[in-house]
């Protein structure tokens, strides 16, 4: 774990940002194409309209390989929300997971955020115990279906 860089978000890590996402969730949980234009939009939403002062993404990597992904993004001045957080299935289980989440909530806290937001899915279980284990609480659950899935929608919370 030693070897792995945590590095700014550029235009360059879109397409396998996309890719990543869209192929891990069709194959762990057989979400249909339209996640994967979810997140190409809200990729290409970052790049076009981020402030940098207030926002950033980052990519997980191994020497030459892409590991995992984690967003910092503003909804007010008090509140920033976490995006994209992903992790490639071998990257899982050796604390990356932390070490990426940890690097986003200090940005958030450097730029004064007081509160951090994010949604996710409850079949996210090991994110799920990661968020509850660093002091989010699970503020709501719903029945969706997304994707071409049936979900339970979370929203979850840390004041920060």
């Amino acid at each position: 774990m030693n070897d792995i860089e945590i590095r700014k978000f550029c235009a360059q890590d879109r397409d396998w940002l996309v890719a990543e996402h869209r192929d891990a969730y069709a194959q762990a949980e057989g979400f249909d194409d339209s996640f994967g234009v979810l997140v190409a939009g809200i990729l290409d939403d970052f790049l076009r309209e981020q402030k940098p002062e207030h926002e950033a993404g980052w990519i997980a990597w191994q020497q030459d390989q892409r590991l995992g992904s984690i967003f910092c993004v503003r909804l007010d001045g008090e509140t920033a929300k976490l995006r994209l957080f992903l992790l490639s299935e071998k990257a899982r289980g050796k604390g990356l997971g932390q070490r990426m989440l940890d690097h986003c909530m200090g940005f958030a806290r450097a730029r004064g955020y007081r509160q951090m937001k994010l949604w996710t899915h409850e079949s996210h279980r090991a994110a799920g115990a990661l968020y509850a284990k660093n002091g989010w609480e699970l503020m709501s659950s719903q029945p969706v279906v997304s994707f071409g899935q049936p979900l339970i929608e979370q929203h979850w919370e840390i004041l920060l």
